[in-house]
C-alpha cells in the first residue's frame, strides 16, 4: 500500500503534512517529494517514472498558484492524481483551484479544495479501498465515529434548546 506526495515547494509543506498524518494512521507507505514542475522537470519526470513501477496507487500533487505539476504528473501516468491546489497568492488560492480543475479530456486530475490535502489523503484511501478490504473497514469505522459524534453533537443543541 503505496502513495506519493509531491509538492511544487517547500513552502507547501506545512499544507500537506495533513495527508501524510492520514495516510501513515491507516499504515499506507508514503513517498513524499518537493520537485517543482518548472525549476525540477526531469527530477519530477524521473519519480514520475519510480511511481509508475513501484506499485504507488495514488499520488497526491499539491501547487499553488500556475499550479501546473498535477497536470504534469497526470501526464506521464495512468495512476490516479489527486490535485491539491495550494493558497500562496494574492489570488488566495482560487488561481491554483482552477489551473487544476481544468485538465483537458483524458488527462484527469481529481480536485480537492483549496489547502485540503486530508480530503486529497481521504480520496487516496477511497480509491485504494477497493483493493484493499482492510483500509475500507478503516474507513467505515472512522466514518461510523464521525456519525456517532455528529449524533452527540444533534442531541446536545436540542437539549440547550428544549
Amino acid at each position: 500500500m503505496k502513495v506519493a506526495i509531491v509538492m511544487g515547494s517547500t513552502s507547501d509543506l506545512p499544507k500537506v503534512e495533513p495527508a501524510v498524518d492520514v495516510l501513515k494512521k491507516y499504515g499506507v507507505e508514503v513517498n513524499v517529494r518537493c520537485l517543482s514542475a518548472h525549476r525540477a522537470h526531469v527530477g519530477l519526470s524521473a519519480f514520475i517514472d519510480e511511481c509508475n513501477e513501484n506499485g504507488t496507487e495514488a499520488i497526491i500533487a499539491a501547487a499553488g498558484m500556475a499550479a501546473a505539476l498535477p497536470g504534469v504528473v497526470a501526464s506521464q501516468t495512468v495512476i490516479p492524481v489527486i490535485g491539491v491546489p495550494i493558497s500562496g497568492s494574492n489570488l488566495e488560492g482560487m488561481d491554483a483551484l482552477l489551473s487544476i480543475v481544468q485538465m483537458p479530456p483524458g488527462i484527469p486530475v481529481a480536485t480537492v479544495a483549496i489547502n485540503g490535502s486530508k480530503n486529497a489523503a481521504y480520496l487516496a484511501l477511497q480509491i485504494m479501498a477497493g483493493k484493499h478490504e482492510s483500509i475500507k473497514e478503516q474507513l467505515w469505522a472512522e466514518r461510523k465515529e464521525m456519525e456517532a459524534a455528529a449524533m452527540k453533537a444533534n442531541e446536545e443543541v436540542i437539549a440547550k434548546y428544549k
